[in-house]
């Protein structure tokens, strides 16, 4: 009961204590409020409409000289091996050189054949009246080469036995490189196969080739068994699986990035020792990863990451379908021709379709240039319709 008593007596003393009532009003800041709402818009106004001067600099703007991002520590990189920075030095000063200015430039057409082309006759035809605007280069792995037209007389190159899905394939194609490299007058240089035909006129291809600056590399990221699923860590540190490519092997590359392939032996030197059918129960098909891994590395933007070069999977087997007597019609060859978009399909359970529209000098045109596989009993009837189908 004291205690009761003593708690009312406190309640009683703080509730007549003079002053409480009788505090002034607090006037609201105003002008503090209208400066923060000044300072909200003007923020908001920079991030929407950035200045386009190189000078302009906003903290929560990507498009000014500094983002949010500038003024953070850098990300550690690792550290590079002797290797890897020659190698940098290297391709960082052959994309750097001015290229080789030909008052006779050419394409070098470059055969990848076991033996004898089939297709000899049709490729004759091709480039009559073209003297002086092509290279041919034959580098038959088995058996020697016999000729039928005065185009392919004498351009066979010291060749070595090629094995399917071995690196020999990528060596067969580094060793017709650095031949036709040997001349200056060779700016664009394409890989065809025995089995390859042109889909166009020589002056088309000849221009379409000529008249643009990238590569035709085919190149995408298929996270399936086909595809990342052949990567191997031991490729660690220099290839990382995020950058781990895949695409056809058939090419058509300027100058400036065929002398970057042949200059190149530290990523080479990797597919060479991990990438092949059978290691660690991966079958890594060397010509299918290493051309668009190193560009996807060294100069991405560089390629068109599509091949010139058509081919059918419709058959989904290991091999591309081949053509017979029976598939050549006028109508095959122009539905061939007739395709502006690039497709590929990830190995993986979604089989995830990529699309992209082939676009040359910014322009949507045709994707393909050549195609394959023809089988050699094909030469006739391609030859009777290759005027008609090959003129755009």
């Amino acid at each position: 009961m004291k205690a009761a008593k003593v708690w009312r007596l406190g309640m009683g003393d703080l509730h007549i204590m003079p002053g409480s009532r009788n505090r002034p009003h607090i006037k609201k800041p105003m002008w503090i409020i209208a400066l923060v709402l000044f300072v909200c818009v003007f923020l908001i106004c920079a991030y929407i409409y950035p200045p386009e001067s190189s000078s302009a600099c906003y903290v929560f703007s990507s498009r000014g000289c500094k983002s949010f991002t500038d003024w953070l520590p850098p990300i550690p990189v690792r550290e590079y091996t002797d290797e890897e920075i020659a190698a940098r030095v290297v391709n960082r000063d052959i994309l750097n050189s001015p290229p080789i200015v030909s008052k006779h430039p050419k394409v070098a057409f470059m055969f990848l054949s076991p033996g004898s082309l089939p297709f000899e006759g049709l490729w004759d035809k091709f480039f009559q009246g073209h003297e002086g605007k092509f290279s041919v280069y034959v580098h038959a792995s088995q058996t020697k080469p016999v000729h039928v037209s005065r185009y392919f007389l004498n351009r066979d190159i010291r060749s070595d036995q090629v094995v399917w899905g071995k690196i020999s394939m990528v060596d067969a194609e580094r060793r017709l490189l650095a031949n036709a490299l040997q001349d200056p007058d060779n700016q664009q240089f394409v890989l065809l196969s025995e089995s390859c035909v042109p889909l166009y006129n020589f002056d088309y291809i000849y221009n379409y080739l000529m008249s643009t600056n990238i590569s035709f590399v085919d190149c995408f990221k298929d996270p399936g068994p086909h595809g990342n699923g052949r990567y191997s860590e031991h490729m660690l540190p220099e290839i990382e699986v995020k950058d781990f490519r895949k695409g056809a092997q058939w090419f058509s590359m300027k100058r400036q990035h065929a002398i970057l392939v042949m200059a190149d032996h530290l990523y080479y030197s990797k597919f060479q020792a991990y990438c092949q059918p059978g290691l660690d129960g991966k079958n890594c098909i060397a010509d299918e990863h290493y051309l668009p891994t190193f560009f996807q590395m060294v100069n991405p933007g560089g390629i068109a990451n599509w091949s010139l070069t058509h081919v059918d999977w419709s058959e989904r087997k290991w091999h591309p379908k081949s053509y017979r007597t029976q598939d050549i019609t006028y109508e095959l060859l122009k539905n061939i021709t007739s395709i502006d978009v690039s497709v590929h399909v990830t190995s993986d359970e979604k089989r995830e379709v990529q699309r992209w529209p082939c676009l040359w000098n910014g322009i949507q045109k045709p994707c393909y240039l050549f195609a394959r596989k023809f089988t050699p009993e094909t030469l006739d009837k391609l030859l009777h319709l290759f005027s008609n189908y090959s003129t755009p």
